[in-house]
């Protein structure tokens, strides 16, 4: 199951097929970011992005960030995710991903992540290694573009490229992003205006980043069955 991040593996379950179907071509090593991408958002030591996850509106999971900030220009990204599904007692799909990103000078330098998908156990180490990063993953070994976003979702650049490093199994994922517009959203008590993108593949799934460039809710339907991340409070 080869997804660009937890939210898209529940739908690969949904669905029975990969929710980006096209693994991008490794020759042309420029940087997959738009030149017109704004600034992520920028981290402090301690900040703690938390979702909860629905599936048609009930709980099955949680989505967690967390930050160690080193310093003013380098710092450690750490995301947890756990869902579960389950009839009763008996639980029916199990996703737990544990990763780690390694940021200086506001570009990705170093990866490591292990998911268990509901079974299946994959993994990722990327390192810099010249003017590249080095990536040994299950599902891709060898080069990856200096720049390139992580599928963590919470950096605002991923709507601004054609490629992403799967955090799950280190794949280079070809990404087709438009932008929808401005919304008004409610998130944790405060009205928050954003902005919402929609990366379409063989399923559609959308993001909603506010003007600080924050991450602030995640939504796509599969086979009817509506999936969204819920910020428990404003970070």
């Amino acid at each position: 199951m080869k997804t660009t991040s937890c939210s898209l593996a529940l739908a690969t379950l949904i669905l029975g097929a990969p929710a980006y179907a096209d693994t991008a071509g490794t020759s042309d090593i420029a940087s997959p970011v738009s030149a017109d991408a704004p600034a992520a958002w920028q981290p402090e030591d301690g900040d703690r992005i938390v979702f909860n996850v629905l599936r048609k509106g009930k709980e099955f999971g949680t989505h967690t960030v967390t930050f160690d900030v080193e310093s003013d220009d380098s710092f450690t990204a750490s995301s947890t995710v756990d869902l579960r599904a389950g009839l009763g007692p008996i639980t029916v799909f199990r996703y737990e991903l544990e990763a780690t990103e390694t940021w200086r000078d506001g570009e990705l330098i170093a990866l490591t992540g292990r998911t268990n998908d509901d079974g299946d156990d994959e993994y990722v180490q990327a390192s810099l290694e010249g003017d590249a990063l080095s990536v040994n993953g299950s599902a891709y070994s060898g080069p990856a573009p200096l720049g390139i976003i992580p599928s963590s979702h919470w950096n605002i650049q991923q709507a601004f490229s054609d490629e992403l490093l799967s955090t799950e199994s280190g794949e280079l994922l070809d990404t087709s992003v438009d932008k929808i517009g401005r919304e008004m959203l409610t998130v944790g008590g405060e009205e928050v205006e954003t902005t919402h993108y929609r990366l379409v593949s063989d399923i559609t799934v959308d993001l909603w980043y506010d003007d600080q460039s924050r991450w602030v809710k995640l939504a796509f339907e599969a086979r009817g069955q509506q999936i969204e991340y819920v910020l428990t409070d404003l970070y």
